[in-house]
């Protein structure tokens, strides 16, 4: 039996959900980004025609499209519909990937035997419009590489469905770029001896392709001729990853408990990233000498920024920490994860900021994370078994 895949991508998300709220943004270029050194979150189809692009400097963008109105842009309620969004698809769908804030996979594998694969997709995109007002474009077919393709062309094709024995045909004359995990280096490389086109790639030899580009060769090559066994992971809202530290002596060192934080949310942080993960939800832990345990949590805009976890967690650390007794233990877990890489806070953070992001990660992947850190959170160091990182699902 082929598999039936659906990708379910909530069309400029942020722009719709603005727009929910003002109708008086309909039809007009509109930039949801931070100030002037800042960057496009994202943008709106009218923009987009001047050229703007997610992740554009915004004074690149403004020079593109100088009538576009720009938004600082409201992550809370940008995250209230994403959830109110998940929840309509997680009653209906057998199985759900939420691929990040704006995006879905569903596996609806043998529902053709019971009522129509295409139709059942249908009715739940409408039903989803219907009750949040967000409009989205949706692809049916055989894997999640198709599938989301098949959304990007529908943006301008209409909802698709690409059946198996439409598949090669369908990628053939599209765009290297059109394949996820094609980057910009991928494509100057692969374009420079001719291959710009799918067809031509899934013609190469995969071995040449592989001693080529490296390992990730093969996948590629794969990926072009429409094969993709990635299975749809089910998404839970109850995942997270957490660290905890326990004091060789019990302290009241409040200066020292600040450093030890920092360099534990530094840690979990570059972990989200590298594993493309974003946060909503962050929870503090303390255990006193007596060993009386208290927590605190607090939502968030979905991240995996250390600048933006660091102050949450320092805040929430302040208002639990009031009894003043000497502390055995502390630990910061971060939940509610979600597949994404906004690695920092588009709406408030520069081009600067972003490519130092860049270039920290880059070294932590090359040298390993203690290659460069924050000076005040450089005495983290995991030495025991309650420090190692952990994922839950619990």
């Amino acid at each position: 039996m082929n598999r039936a895949i659906v990708h379910i991508d909530m069309n400029t998300f942020f722009v719709s959900c603005e727009r929910l709220t003002n109708s008086e943004l309909n039809g007009i270029p509109l930039i949801i980004g931070g100030g002037d050194r800042g960057v496009v979150a994202s943008c709106s189809y009218e923009a987009r025609r001047f050229g703007v692009r997610s992740a554009m400097p915004i004074h690149m963008a403004m020079k593109l499209c100088p009538q576009a109105k720009i938004m600082k842009g409201d992550m809370e309620l940008y995250s209230r519909l994403s959830h109110e969004v998940t929840e309509i698809i997680q009653e209906k769908a057998p199985v759900v990937e939420k691929a990040s804030i704006d995006e879905f996979y569903l596996d609806i594998t043998g529902m053709d035997k019971f009522y129509g694969s295409y139709k059942w997709t249908d009715e739940l995109a409408q039903r989803i419009t219907k009750e949040t007002g967000l409009p989205l474009t949706f692809a049916l077919s055989v894997n999640k590489t198709v599938s989301k393709i098949g959304t990007g062309e529908g943006k301008q094709k209409q909802n698709l469905e690409i059946p198996q024995q439409l598949v090669q045909s369908f990628l053939n004359p599209l765009s290297i770029r059109k394949i996820p995990m094609v980057g910009e280096k991928t494509f100057q490389l692969l374009s420079r001896i001719g291959i710009r086109k799918i067809q031509t790639l899934s013609e190469m030899p995969a071995e040449a392709l592989q001693r080529m580009i490296g390992q990730n060769g093969i996948e590629l090559w794969k990926k072009a001729n429409g094969i993709d066994n990635n299975p749809v992971e089910p998404y839970t809202e109850r995942k997270s990853i957490s660290t905890e530290h326990t004091f060789s002596q019990d302290t009241i060192d409040i200066p020292k408990l600040n450093r030890v934080l920092l360099g534990m949310v530094e840690k979990l942080s570059y972990q989200l990233r590298s594993e493309q993960w974003l946060t909503s939800t962050v929870t503090v832990k303390i255990r006193y000498a007596n060993f009386d345990t208290e927590t605190k949590q607090c939502r968030v805009q979905y991240t995996s920024a250390d600048h933006i976890l660091t102050q949450t967690v320092t805040e929430l650390f302040d208002k639990l920490y009031q009894r003043r007794m000497r502390l055995r233990l502390i630990g910061v877990r971060f939940s509610g994860l979600v597949r994404g890489t906004y690695q920092i806070d588009l709406f408030n953070d520069t081009e600067e900021m972003l490519a130092l992001y860049q270039a920290m990660d880059r070294m932590k992947n090359r040298y390993g994370f203690d290659a460069v850190m924050r000076c005040a959170g450089a005495s983290f160091k995991p030495n025991n078994k309650n420090e190692i990182l952990k994922r839950k699902s619990d």
